[in-house]
């Protein structure tokens, strides 16, 4: 099982970034994507996270309005689309996952599974 996070950058404040979770030696249907996010200084904290079985999605406070989760089973990819970033995203995201449902695992990290290595992303103001 191993996943691969994608997509980081540096971007205005306002701007869009779109982050990729590749997973390989499973299907996204049997898992719960989830996305996390550490600051400098900061301790990790849940962002999103999107399972097919049964279908859930949930968000942080922090991100509601402005990014969307999404997969693609097909290609066996989770997505972060990022927009109206604001400097305070700035962070090293990660990508985990879980074969329990988001309903379950939501943004605990301590639940997650498997994690992927982080892809930096810089909003700057």
């Amino acid at each position: 099982v191993q996943l691969q996070a994608s997509g980081g950058g540096l971007v205005q404040a306002g701007g869009s970034l779109r982050l990729s979770c590749a997973a390989s030696g499973f299907t996204l249907d049997d898992l719960a994507i989830g996305w996390f996010r550490q600051a400098p200084g900061k301790e990790r904290e849940g962002v999103s996270c999107i399972s097919e079985s049964p279908g859930s999605t949930w968000y942080a406070d922090s991100v509601k309005g402005r990014f969307t989760i999404s997969s693609d089973n097909a290609k066996s990819t989770a997505y972060l689309q990022m927009n109206n970033l604001k400097p305070e995203d700035t962070a090293v995201y990660y990508c985990a996952a879980d074969p329990l449902s988001c309903a379950v695992v939501a943004g605990d990290d301590y639940e997650y599974d498997y994690w992927g290595q982080g892809t930096l992303v810089t909003v700057s103001s």
